[in-house]
Parts: structure tokens; C-alpha cells; sequence
């Protein structure tokens, strides 16, 4: 059984790691502290700690408009990764997303992050579309849990 502890990034100190662990996963998207805010005012971000030691976050983008479709992305930093903490802060943030109405989920990895990729794939999500934002360079893969 994990000691992982959880926490809602809505406090200054929960928005900072949720940011941290946001850019070092995905540079190429890095976000400023008030771009985290915003976000936090429309998703459900969570930090997640081993004791005192942060190990990753989540982002939950719940259905919009009526929908059905969210978005459950689970990050964990590097030297963490391959221990099931992935497995913990994804299963939440599905849980979250049912709970609020999802009948579908989907989910977004950078091209380029092919522990993501795996992860994802090994939990039975299937690549719908590859794609790079107009003015970037990096690749993103949207995928669809089957």
C-alpha cells in the first residue's frame, strides 16, 4: 500500500508544485504561476507527496458544455516513475472524472515523452490524433481510453 498523500493545488504553495512538476514533465508547454492559476479555476489540479517528498500532480479537465468527455493527465517526476505512483494519482484523477459525469475520458502526452505514451497505452488508451500547436514545434498525442 502507497504513503502517498494528496493534495488540491489551491493554496500558493500546491500551485508552485503542481507547476514544477508540470514544466519538467512538459518544457515545451511550461507554464508562469499565474497561467497555473487560471487553469486551477476551471480544472482540478492535485500535488501528490511521498512524506514531504513531492513525486508528481494531475489534472482533471472535467466534460464541458453538457459533454461527456474529460481529460485525466497523471505526471510523475522522473526519479519516481516505475514504483505504481502513476498508477495512484491516474486512478484519482479517473474517479474525479466519473464523478463528475464522464462516460468518456481522453487524455494528452508530448510525442516525445515515451514513458507517458506507455503508460497510457498500458492503460488501454488509444492514440486518436498527433498534432503540433500552430507557432510550435512539439508534437502532442491525444488518446482515448478504448
Amino acid at each position: 500500500m502507497s504513503t502517498l498523500t494528496f493534495q488540491q493545488s489551491d493554496d500558493e504553495a500546491g500551485l508552485k508544485d503542481w507547476q514544477y512538476v508540470h514544466n519538467v514533465i512538459v518544457p515545451p508547454a511550461a507554464m508562469s504561476l499565474d497561467e497555473v492559476r487560471e487553469r486551477a479555476g476551471r480544472n482540478h489540479l492535485e500535488v501528490a507527496y511521498l512524506g514531504d517528498v513531492l513525486v508528481g500532480c494531475s489534472t482533471v479537465r472535467p466534460p464541458k458544455d453538457g459533454g461527456s468527455t474529460a481529460t485525466v493527465i497523471a505526471r510523475v517526476l522522473p526519479g519516481h516513475r516505475r514504483q505504481g505512483f502513476g498508477e495512484e494519482l491516474y486512478e484519482r484523477g479517473l474517479k474525479q472524472a466519473r464523478a463528475l459525469g464522464a462516460d468518456v475520458i481522453e487524455t494528452v502526452v508530448l510525442a516525445s515523452n515515451e514513458d507517458g505514451l506507455r503508460f497510457a497505452v498500458q492503460r488501454g488508451f488509444v492514440e486518436i490524433e498527433r498534432y503540433v500547436l500552430p507557432g510550435e514545434t512539439a508534437e502532442w498525442v491525444d488518446l482515448r481510453l478504448a
